[in-house]
């Protein structure tokens, strides 16, 4: 899962980098400086925009994948399952602060000795 992630970062920043390199109105690679159609310049554009779709069906693919995966329990789901078990055989704190130990109820506390008020 995690080399699919990967993947997943290399593909954006990859389809990132192709739309920047094209121009919305016809200009930058796929116009050619001077008009003419020297070196073929008219297909970087087919090439730029053909490329993007590509780019933009993988990463399509690619978060379905990693959403199937994650949802199914692939390998994270065996570590999160380790740590829960690590979780639950830690003893809990007792929220009013008594140090008693797990297993055992919490002492009460003795009357004062000097106690003599009536409820």
């Amino acid at each position: 899962m995690l080399f699919l992630i990967i993947l997943l970062i290399i593909v954006c920043i990859a389809l990132a980098l192709f739309v920047l390199i094209q121009n919305p109105k016809g200009g930058g690679l796929a116009t050619g400086g001077s008009g003419s159609n020297m070196f073929g310049v008219q297909r970087t554009g087919d090439v730029l925009e053909k490329g993007t779709w590509v780019l933009l069906a993988l990463i399509v693919v690619l978060t379905l994948s990693i959403t199937t995966i994650a949802k199914s329990g692939g390998s994270a789901a065996a570590v999160d399952s380790k740590i829960q078990e690590h979780l639950d055989k830690i003893p809990t704190p007792s929220p009013l602060g008594n140090s008693a130990p797990a297993g055992q109820a919490p002492a009460t506390p003795a009357p004062a000795a000097g106690d003599t008020t009536k409820k």
